[in-house]
């Protein structure tokens, strides 16, 4: 069976990585890498066997003896950073060591070594502050997702589009796509969900096409068809999309400054050329100077082909809503919102005063309150 979108190598990587965490399903992770059984052990077994070298024809010199001169330091940590021109000296020493060099000084002195060769600008030094984010408990707990600003191509805009693991900071998606509009990132959104499936949460911006502070939108819909809860940050709060927010600025230093993309193609390219390093190579110093790719684990939430039915119980009353949008209760229509349209809900009643709440499937979307025949809608929780 063929391996897709990304190089063989780094799909290989990105594979036995996933494979290898204690509880993996390894025939999910199979079908969503579409190899069989026999290949995958193949190259689990390489893999313990030979390391990172064994899933490659090509062959790496190891670096597992000690830097004895100060030259041949300082050569290797010039190589590095000319490998990597946007890091700093703690990633730089952390990437060096993981690839088996002993003998490397503190970071301190690495920093140096950087500024006496004219590696590292004033400006630069007093922009890398660490602070601390909260997070999520477990990968795949919640993923958030968003556009960076569009850029120009030599064939027209290029709008990426970017998913993150809370949790381990791993990045699920980066996609170049030619617009923001519900069909393309849903598309894309898909590819995601069959290669590491389903995150029990999502949190997003109100922009579109999936957000809206007013009402639910049919992006929001699917998602929660399929038992995702979505969350939206509160309006002008972009700091609450904090961790993906922080990715695209290490995107933008990495990848897009002072590169020129032909089309959309060109940029997915640099895209998937970059994004392995970034999640299975890059020290995050917010993780404690590890990879993402150590703490992330793929979602044993499949994605299912076919939207599961809206079912409820039978103590439910059930309405299916209308066409503008609208559901009946005793003889009342109520706006529960036109992205509903078609499908049914559940009105379930919860207090003395005759309120009841609407479901869509497993979610509570709206409150109707028939004395004041009012219906309000419970937009997810906001972050």
């Amino acid at each position: 069976m063929p391996w897709k979108e990304l190089s063989v190598m780094e799909q290989r990587k990105e594979f036995v990585m996933l494979a290898s965490k204690e509880g993996a399903n390894l025939r999910e992770l199979c079908r969503r890498y579409e190899i069989s059984p026999t290949t995958a052990y193949k190259w689990l077994g390489r893999f313990q066997g030979e390391g990172e070298a064994g899933l490659g024809n090509h062959s790496r010199r190891p670096q597992n003896s000690p830097l004895r001169t100060e030259e041949t330091l300082e050569a290797r940590i010039l190589e590095a950073r000319e490998a990597h021109p946007r890091w700093g000296a703690r990633k730089l020493k952390r990437w060096i060591e993981d690839r088996g060099a002993t003998g490397l000084p503190s970071a301190s002195t690495i920093h140096a070594i950087l500024r006496r060769n004219g590696q590292i600008s004033t400006d630069e030094s007093a922009a890398h502050q660490a602070w601390q984010r909260f997070e999520h408990a477990q990968p795949n707990d919640l993923w958030q997702m968003d556009f960076k600003g569009y850029f120009v191509t030599g064939a027209g805009r290029c709008h990426p589009l970017t998913v993150l693991d809370d949790h381990s900071r791993y990045v699920l998606c980066l996609g170049a796509l030619g617009d923001e509009r519900g069909a393309s990132t849903q598309q894309r959104l898909i590819q995601t969900f069959r290669r590491y499936g389903l995150p029990w949460r999502m949190t997003m911006d109100n922009g579109a096409p999936w957000g809206d502070p007013e009402r639910y939108t049919r992006f929001e819909l699917w998602l929660m068809r399929m038992g995702i809860k979505v969350s939206h940050s509160r309006p002008y709060h972009p700091q609450t999309q904090g961790k993906d927010e922080r990715f695209h600025r290490t995107l933008k230093a990495e990848v897009l400054q002072d590169q020129a993309f032909r089309d959309l193609a060109h940029a997915q390219q640099k895209f998937d050329e970059w994004l392995p390093i970034y999640n299975q190579e890059r020290p995050h110093e917010a993780l404690g100077m590890t990879t993402p790719a150590t703490r992330y684990e793929s979602s044993t939430r499949a994605y299912p082909e076919q939207l599961p039915e809206l079912e409820y119980g039978s103590g439910d009353i059930v309405r299916k809503v209308q066409g503008k949008g609208e559901l009946s209760y005793k003889n009342k229509l109520y706006v529960l919102g036109k992205a509903f349209s078609g499908c049914p809900v559940a009105l379930r009643k919860i207090r003395s005063d005759d309120s009841l709440e609407v479901y869509f499937g497993i979610h509570h979307v709206a409150t109707i309150s028939p004395k004041e025949s009012s219906i309000t809608l419970e937009k997810g929780r906001r972050n």
